[in-house]
């Protein structure tokens, strides 16, 4: 089981962003690989706390992991919604440039000198733009799971280039300015004695290289517009409103820039005969007088088909039976929601002139008058006892 993310940092669910920023930096400083060689544990402390950090950091990715959990970000549904299970340590380090900003000398120190970037310096291009998606689900796709392909217009990567904007390779040169480190390192005289300052390229931007003859098929862009298809896990258990996050699924980045996530949004299609409450399932069965009176036996619509009931003799109008089991799954856990299935005795508006008589006779019958149960319980108080 995957530790919490706010114990991972030290943090509480009510902490704020700079709080969360801060526990990061100290997390981050404690288990650099640079302060500690050769550790393999501490490595994956320091990735674990990457993979933390880059979901707490995000608005909508915090909101669902204090939704839903880990399962909010599951494999199945298209690598995890966050890129953390898989960042490598270049992916980490250009956070570091937000994480303790490009002037900081624990910016210069972790990533910067250490040698752990590529030639290029800081990754190339701009990260792609998250996508958003309205993805409809009946109620059996809903309790089972679901597979869906979609077909998504976006950014895509250019074939021609291969993302790099360049016309071939050699269009592709190292910056003069930084000698291909993406960053321009600066030594000034203080009263402390000498500084020394690291920032972004202004020339290159932080990508290491400029381009002498961009790709005619995107014009430098690294990415054309196009379409993707593309395939969603959906677990069983979802609600509505509930946002799903595939990574790398968005708008491609510009000049090999990271792409960008796909945010699926769930909405469910109404029932034509069920409702939705949680985990439950309501039905409402209309029966007649005479049935209510001798007792049947029913067929009522659920998720999966249809169920016979029993209706013993003598039941109520309100009356409210259950079918264990036969409502939804709960997305994070193993935990299932029942059927409840309300009675309701059917009044016929119309009759004829031979039935009134047989109703008139009867009415006068004591069986035919209401006898209130000693003690009977409020139909408020039973719906609280089935959903307590």
């Amino acid at each position: 089981m995957k530790q919490d993310f706010y114990e991972i940092l030290g943090v509480l669910k009510s902490s704020s962003q700079d709080e969360i920023k801060k526990a990061y930096r100290k997390v981050a400083m404690q288990h650099h690989p640079d302060r500690n060689p050769g550790d393999k544990a501490a490595e994956e402390k320091f990735k674990v706390a990457a993979e933390a950090y880059e979901v707490l950091s995000d608005t909508d990715k915090r909101a669902q992991y204090d939704r839903f959990g880990h399962q909010a970000f599951s494999p199945g549904r298209g690598g995890g919604g966050y890129s953390g299970g898989g960042m490598n340590m270049d992916d980490i380090f250009s956070q570091f440039g937000d994480i303790f900003g490009d002037d900081s000398p624990f910016g210069s120190f972790f990533g910067g000198g250490s040698g752990r970037r590529s030639s290029a310096g800081r990754s190339r291009g701009t990260r792609g733009s998250n996508l958003r998606v309205k993805i409809k689900l009946n109620y059996e796709e809903i309790a089972k799971g679901a597979k869906k392909t979609i077909k998504v217009k976006k950014y895509v990567l250019c074939n021609t280039c291969s993302g790099s904007g360049a016309k071939d390779k050699n269009s592709i040169q190292n910056c003069g300015t930084c000698g291909g480190s993406g960053q321009v390192r600066r030594v000034q005289n203080t009263f402390l004695g000498q500084m020394q300052t690291v920032t972004t390229c202004p020339t290159c931007n932080g990508e290491g290289s400029t381009v002498t003859h961009k790709c005619t098929a995107c014009k430098g862009d690294g990415r054309v517009y196009g379409e993707e298809t593309v395939s969603i896990d959906i677990p069983a258990g979802v609600q509505e409103g509930m946002q799903l996050s595939l990574s790398g699924k968005g708008n491609a980045g510009e000049r090999g820039g990271s792409t960008g996530d796909l945010i699926v949004l769930i909405e469910e299609e109404s029932h034509p005969q069920l409702h939705r409450d949680g985990l439950n399932v309501a039905f409402d069965l209309h029966i007649s007088i005479p049935d209510a009176v001798f007792g049947t036996h029913v067929e009522v619509p659920t998720i999966d088909g249809r169920a016979k009931i029993k209706i013993p003799p003598g039941t109520q109008s309100g009356k409210i039976f259950r079918l264990k089991g036969k409502g939804f799954p709960n997305v994070n856990s193993y935990e299932k929601g029942d059927q409840l299935i309300q009675v309701n005795v059917w009044t016929p508006q119309h009759v004829s002139s031979e039935e009134k008589e047989l109703l008139e006779i009867l009415q006068l019958s004591e069986n035919f008058k209401p006898k209130p149960e000693k003690n009977d319980k409020s139909f408020f108080d039973k719906v609280r006892e089935m959903f307590s």
